[in-house]
């Protein structure tokens, strides 16, 4: 039974780890999506700005690489079974922001919605997985030797 745990807990963050990888492999194409989609408060400004001039690099690219590294590194905490807990609720957190800002279906019409109420509940779904990582957190079954009779 600990073994297809293993391989649940694996194939469940397959998809984080897989879209995180190929976002770090694509900065400029990741850069490009998120752009038009995220707009920050004029407050930030100011910080935006200082942290643009110390990277050298514009906000869109810096959230790109942020984001492939909070897929790929959270997925593989949780393959690997280490702050499990931490990384399931940063990549929910992570997966509630995406499907806000890029499965918006309710400013859609058409083909377009339809598809993005299909990814939006993916993502509610894999929310619900992730709260259960949160919940058990390094829980692992028990084996055959642990389990007293």
């Amino acid at each position: 039974m600990h073994t297809i745990f293993v391989i649940g807990r694996v194939l469940f963050v397959l998809i984080f780890i897989v879209s995180g990888a190929q976002k770090l492999l694509d900065i400029p194409g990741t850069a490009a999506m998120i752009a038009p989609a995220i707009t920050l408060p004029d407050a930030m400004s100011d910080i935006t700005t200082q942290i643009q001039e110390a990277t050298g690099q514009p906000l869109p690219q810096l959230m790109a690489i942020l984001a492939g590294i909070v897929e790929l590194v959270g997925g593989l905490l949780i393959a690997f079974n280490i702050g499990t807990r931490g990384a399931a609720l940063v990549l929910a957190l992570f997966t509630i922001a995406a499907t806000f800002y890029f499965h918006d279906f309710w400013n859609m019409a058409g083909e377009a919605r339809a598809n993005n109420i299909v990814h939006a509940m993916k993502n509610i779904t894999m929310i619900g997985g992730l709260l259960v990582f949160f919940v058990l957190g390094s829980w692992r079954p028990l084996t055959r030797s642990e389990r007293v009779v």
